[in-house]
């Protein structure tokens, strides 16, 4: 930078800001830096992060072979000693020589390169100094005054101090700091934008823009010399006109959260389906109910993916609650009505279907406008308590099929049907009738695939959709004839489900399948919308208008298709959102008072025993449960007993923690009933609560580092590793986000296709710095310890790294010891051609994209690398962007440039290089430009 005098120039210190990007220490030189690593590591080829020196081999990664800068590996296993910029290779092809082209050669004025090295020599009225690198300027010589010259010294003399008194730029820069102007009155000082002249009218002083309404920054204002520059909070980005932040929707973002995701400003919180729990901050696993206190269960719990059942011992039914069990007096009955019902006949020259649910529905919604309809209960969920009950039930046999049709240029949309033509539906006269079915079980699904790319230069086609219904049919013993045994009945029931489903098939081919839920018409498709964009979109099924906006039904109501509204009547429950039914409340044979409209559980139904009570039907008159014993629902029959003989504080007691036990546990324990004694919770299981019997299961395939665990954060996911795919993805420590599980091991290979190399983003990593290196990343062209190593790190970095593999193929582990846990990594991959290795590299290496902490934040915009990774992957990929998304992602240069580099078949290589060279350097450093 130049000096207060205007003539000399300063070093600036690099080092200054962010360590100059160096990972272990930065050693500022004349004009320039370096970045240098501890005892035991060495410098990288981007010449910023260290990698660890092993002690044995020899390559370069654990001897280096002399090289006094870098080392690299050559053919037939030989290496190669190069120089950083601004140095030259000595003859002994080892040593590097300083030349003029790196800081001048630290010389403060004009710089010669010589076979001896940089030879410094100063400007006009400037001399050497002793350090042969620096100038000072000389004293003027005082001339000699005789007596016959008096004369003319005098007028010497006043010829000098009229030229003192008349100051010019051309003498010292007239003495102004920055910008010098000759006027009629003398000279004129300025300074440039940032800067205020002081009073002495020579000095120019920074201007601290922060101090005036923080620099009009958002959120944090940081002044630099002659500028400043903004920064955003944690969760924000910073926008174009590099003053304002924006909320990053996270919810925007793949990956973010398993099942449904919040966005909040500067921050996101996921949420997860009934009967799945939270962990790992974003990961949903199924919720084991059957762990605590049996499910509530009476006597067998069992537990489902997303939900749970409670079954009973032979001689047993299930009560209405769904928990207690009621002993049966008598036989069993051996068939029940069916739940849904199948109907085609001939309409209109062809074959039109409705399928009927009449009872037993249930509707759920996926992810990306997808859902599912179930009918009646699967023979799965009934199989084990059939098998417990009485011989009845063995005389009934399942026969399942299924049928799968497509449709094209759709979305999967239950809603509401249109009238058909006049208002009139088509009736169907049962001598017409082709098909009719009755099923005990039915399940339809509407889900997409994936979306087709389409050719170089044109939009992918429109996603296909499918509809799968699966049915279930019940053939009992009373069907079997004399002439027609049960081998036989199963063959001809199998050939009529056989023609039921070509029918079905040929129906909804032409767009005459019909679903009728609960007495309501719906279509389980749209066609690409052909009405006016200003109709009203009409909402799903579940769902009820609430402004411009369609929202799903509270629990407690259900959407009723005939006044097109939420609601449930009186004398009905619901107790999940966008439903199409309520359920009935269960009545005793003395009806009590009646629930108050909408109902969201059961126990708002009039007439139930509340917790703390039982009766015999679970309904009025109830008896409080007796000491020793508590229920901690509504409507049971029975209270659980408190186990080894304890008693309760109180009559009516609602759960264990009335029982007055020997010892209070403290989390992390349970207290066990037979030695009285506290237990550390196992490992797979947590306590977060004092004074409990058991121990919760951790969800999904999670599981605890040890037991006597206390919280569900506790519960981690140990799975990881594996082949990872061909042109992008995540290399992701186990239950990221998440800390990762204690003494785990992970392996995972990258093997990209032929003449491709992997590119690699470590956003940042977070490792704990108190175990001395006890876990670790390491990236490596094999599992070999002497393999060309390409990364490899044990500690946190929040300033995020760029590089290229070292190989074509890369070996990825990670490993954790018995000690703290962190965060872990989250780190993003892609393979590109090899034409662009060189390319690549000089982006990667270049310092300007780390020093920066604007520029940093390229790397961690997940949205942008995404974009970035999939169009270096593929490059026609750049057309499915729209042109709002390709000026969000890509500046100008690398629109027109990917066009040309994509669409020219004759100088493809060269092109897409001149893209890739243009438009990634201006991605990297301009579309965060700094003011100055």
């Amino acid at each position: 930078m130049l000096a207060h005098d205007g003539h000399n120039c300063l070093d600036v210190d690099e080092c200054l800001e962010n360590n100059g990007g160096c990972q272990h220490t930065c050693v500022n030189v004349m004009g320039s830096y370096e970045c240098r690593c501890k005892e035991g590591f060495f410098l990288s080829d981007n010449q910023h992060t260290c990698i660890h020196r092993l002690e044995e081999g020899l390559s370069c990664m654990n001897q280096n072979h002399g090289c006094s800068h870098i080392c690299k590996e050559a053919p037939r296993g030989s290496v190669a000693c190069e120089c950083r910029p601004g140095f030259e290779l000595a003859k002994n092809q080892r040593d590097c020589i300083l030349t003029c082209n790196h800081g001048n050669g630290g010389c403060q004025h004009s710089c010669e390169d010589t076979a001896d090295g940089p030879e410094c020599s100063c400007h006009p009225q400037y001399k050497m100094h002793a350090d042969g690198k620096s100038c000072l300027e000389r004293e003027d010589a005082v001339p000699e005054v005789t007596e016959s010259n008096a004369t003319s010294v005098v007028d010497g003399d006043k010829r000098v101090k009229r030229r003192l008194l008349m100051e010019t730029c051309a003498v010292n820069n007239g003495g102004c700091d920055r910008t010098c102007k000759d006027t009629s009155t003398g000279v004129h000082c300025s300074c440039p934008v940032g800067f205020t002249l002081q009073l002495d009218g020579k000095t120019c002083k920074d201007i601290d823009e922060c101090q005036t309404h923080n620099g009009g920054c958002d959120h944090f204002c940081k002044n630099t010399v002659g500028s400043f520059d903004c920064s955003c909070k944690k969760g924000f980005k910073l926008l174009t006109d590099e003053k304002s932040c924006q909320d990053v929707d996270e919810c925007s973002l793949d990956r973010t959260c398993d099942h449904s995701c919040i966005n909040h400003p500067g921050t996101f919180t996921c949420t997860c389906n009934k009967g799945y729990t939270l962990y790992g901050f974003t990961h949903c696993g199924d919720t084991n109910e059957c762990s605590v206190n049996n499910g509530g269960c009476q006597q067998v719990c069992v537990n489902t993916v997303g939900s749970y059942e409670c079954r009973c011992h032979s001689a047993y039914k299930l009560h209405w609650n769904k928990k207690d069990c009621v002993e049966v007096k008598g036989v069993l009955p051996t068939s029940m009505s069916p739940h849904v019902s199948l109907h085609c006949g001939k309409s209109g020259g062809g074959d039109r279907c409705f399928l009927r649910c009449h009872s037993g529905i249930h509707l759920s919604s996926g992810l990306q406008e997808t859902y599912s309809v179930t009918c009646g209960s699967s023979s799965t969920l009934r199989s084990k308590q059939q098998k417990s009950n009485d011989s009845a039930f063995g005389d009934v046999t399942t026969i399942r099929t299924s049928v799968t049709f497509k449709v094209n240029e759709g979305k999967c949309s239950l809603k509401k049907a249109e009238l058909f033509p006049e208002g009139l539906r088509p009736a169907l006269p049962e001598k017409h009738s082709s098909v009719k079915e009755s099923f005990r079980y039915a399940n339809l699904t509407c889900s997409f695939s994936k979306q087709v790319p389409g050719a170089p230069g044109r939009p992918s086609t429109t996603k296909e959709m499918f509809i799968t219904v699966e049915f279930e049919l019940e053939i009992n013993q009373k069907e079997v004839t004399a002439s027609c045994d049960l081998s036989c009945t199963i063959k001809r029931t199998e050939k009529r489900l056989r023609k039921a489903i070509r029918v079905l098939r040929k129906a909804a081919n032409r767009e005459h399948f019909h679903l009728q839920l609960s007495g309501m018409e719906l279509e389980g498709a749209n066609k690409s919308p052909r009405t006016s964009e200003h109709q009203l979109e009409s909402c799903g099924v579940g769902q009820s208008h609430a402004g411009n906006q369609c929202v799903s039904c509270r629990a407690g109501t259900y959407y009723d298709g005939v006044q097109e509204r939420c609601m449930c009547p009186n004398g009905t429950f619901q107790n999940e959102e966008g439903q199409i039914t309520c359920e009935p409340c269960p009545r005793s044979e003395n009806p009590g008072a009646l629930k108050t409209p909408e109902a969201w559980n059961v126990s708002e139904c009039g007439g139930l025993c509340q917790p703390g009570e039982y009766s015999a039907d679970g309904f009025a008159p109830c008896q409080l449960c007796a000491l020793g014993t508590f229920q901690p629902e509504a409507g049971r029959t029975s209270c659980f007993p408190c186990g080894g003989g304890l008693p309760t504080k109180h009559l009516g007691a609602t759960s264990f923690q009335d029982c007055e036990t020997r010892v209070q546990c403290s989390p992390g324990h349970f207290y066990n009933t037979t030695t009285h004694r506290c237990i550390r919770c196992p490992a797979g299981t947590y306590q977060p609560e004092f004074g409990k019997n058991n121990c919760v299961s951790c969800p999904g395939n999670t599981t605890t580092d040890f037991d006597g665990s206390t919280n569900i954060t506790q519960c981690k996911d140990r799975r990881c590793g594996g082949e990872l795919g061909d042109f992008t993805g995540y290399i992701e420590s186990p239950n990221y986000p998440g800390n990762y599980p204690a003494n785990t091991e992970c392996t995972w290979t990258i093997n990209p296709p032929p003449k491709r190399r992997i590119l690699i983003v470590v956003p940042e990593i977070f490792l704990p710095i108190e175990d001395d290196c006890g876990d670790y990343l390491v990236m490596r062209k094999t599992s070999s310890s002497n393999s060309v190593t390409t990364y490899e790190t044990c500690q946190t970095y929040e300033r995020p790294i760029a590089f290229t593999s070292r190989s074509k193929k890369l070996w990825i582990q990670f490993k954790s010891n018995e000690g703290n846990s962190a965060r872990g990594f989250q780190v993003p991959y892609v393979t590109y051609d090899e034409d662009y290795q060189e390319l690549i590299e000089d982006i990667v290496r270049d310092g300007r994209l780390y020093a920066s902490e604007n520029h940093q934040e390229i790397l961690k915009d997940k949205k942008l690398i995404k974009a970035l990774f999939d169009v270096l992957a593929h490059p026609q990929n750049y057309f499915k962007y729209t042109a709002q998304e390709s000026r969000e992602m890509f500046p100008s240069i690398v629109d027109s440039g990917l066009r040309m580099a994509v669409s020219s078949t004759a100088s493809h290589c060269w092109g897409q290089m001149s893209w890739m060279r243009q438009g990634l350097a201006e991605l990297d450093f301009s579309q965060l430009r700094v003011r100055r």
